[in-house]
């Protein structure tokens, strides 16, 4: 005997009262979208300023004031318009992408500042760079924020997509702004090449997030117009292996336009992605009222919504990309204290003429005694070894 039962009043009214929140949820974001097209425009001219004033600071004011100048002019229209955009928005769907939109205005009313000790030549490109990332960290977390309350698996995953290109562009600016530095002074010292084999991984990692996440022609487009040419790669081995020649600036030159012209081609792209997001949510929004389950799935609604790990991947893939910098700053502390114990090690070994085991033994002899890490030990050694009064081992 077959069962057959109605639909009950109340089911119907909890279906049409989802479907309505769900349409409220998605007007709400069709409406953000907008200011994701804001801060991409912003964020792609701050990346051109940041690696326009590294090559100015780095050759002395000699090369790239042109550039600087255009790239402030149009950080300024594009952060103009991101001041419209914010005016206009009624529905910023919770307090904490209000946060993130503070916390990156709040940052960007150091622009000025910052402008003003990069003309003057008061500040180093390094500190520059770290100043505009700062900016940029800040815009770039709003996005991944907008995305809280939805929930369509569909829409979320085209966010994760958004994001990780987002994120992996900003690597990819990094790292133009980094080879801009090496490659304008004529060297790499160690942590600046640390710091660009860090974002070339970085980068790497984040696109192959939003490739798992996009449609078959976006990969291919991917594939023909954004990954980094042979010239490039020829160039990153220089700068990851060994030292430039010196050329008045000729390569980081040539750096600079093969990067530029794959993040334009990424900034084109990260304009397809948008616009397939705004898309995407306007049909779901139109067509919503047009779906029904089968009838043998209406009484398993879970067909709709499976496990939906995509929900939440987001704020997560964000949280592990900050935790991520974290774990590669340390690292770069890591090996710079490495490096330090090294030298002190040498010092030991040459002046006392201890083998590197016996030089490692005593270094952590005297942190102990001391109660100081084996670090602190070294980098006082070295402090005094020119004062240091050596008494060879007999």
């Amino acid at each position: 005997m077959t069962l057959m039962a109605g639909s009950s009043p109340g089911a119907t009214e909890w279906l049409q009262r989802a479907r309505a929140m769900r349409r409220e949820q998605l007007s709400k974001l069709a409406q953000l979208g907008v200011l994701v097209h804001g801060i991409s425009h912003l964020v792609h001219m701050l990346q051109c300023e940041r690696g326009a004033s590294n090559v100015w600071l780095c050759s002395q004011g000699k090369l790239y004031a042109p550039e600087c100048k255009a790239s402030r002019a149009l950080v300024d229209e594009y952060l103009a318009a991101l001041y419209g955009i914010l005016e206009k928005q009624s529905q910023i769907p919770g307090s904490a992408v209000c946060e993130r939109i503070g916390g990156a205005l709040r940052s960007l009313d150091t622009l000025s500042v910052l402008r003003d000790a990069v003309i003057q030549q008061t500040i180093t490109a390094p500190q520059a760079m770290e100043h505009y990332c700062r900016m940029l960290r800040h815009l770039l977390s709003i996005v991944p924020q907008l995305n809280d309350s939805i929930d369509d698996p569909q829409i979320a995953g085209r966010f994760v997509a958004l994001y990780s290109l987002m994120q992996g562009k900003e690597l990819a600016g990094q790292e133009r702004a980094l080879g801009a530095i090496g490659f304008t002074q004529g060297f790499f010292d160690d942590v600046t090449r640390q710091r660009l084999v860090d974002r070339i991984d970085g980068q790497q990692a984040c696109f192959d997030i939003f490739l798992s996440h996009s449609h078959a022609d976006v990969q291919t487009t991917f594939s023909l117009n954004c990954l980094p040419d042979r010239e490039t790669e020829q160039l990153r081995r220089v700068a990851c292996t060994r030292q430039p020649a010196a050329d008045d600036g000729h390569t980081a030159l040539t750096w600079f336009a093969l990067q530029t012209t794959r993040l334009e081609h990424l900034r084109a792209l990260e304009e397809i992605i948008i616009a397939d997001l705004v898309v995407a949510v306007d049909e779901r929004i139109h067509h919503d009222d047009d779906y029904a389950l089968p009838a043998d799935e209406q009484d398993d609604l879970m067909t709709l919504y499976p496990d939906k790990p995509l929900l939440t991947l987001v704020r997560q893939q964000a949280r592990e990309i900050e935790q991520l910098s974290r774990q590669l700053a340390s690292l770069r502390d890591m090996l710079e204290e490495r490096k330090t114990i090294d030298k002190a090690k040498s010092v030991l070994m040459s002046h006392q003429n201890m083998s590197e085991e016996q030089a490692w033994t005593a270094l952590r002899k005297m942190a102990m005694d001391k109660n100081q890490r084996m670090v602190d030990i070294a980098r006082a050694l070295l402090t005094v070894k020119s004062l240091w009064q050596v008494t060879p081992k007999e």
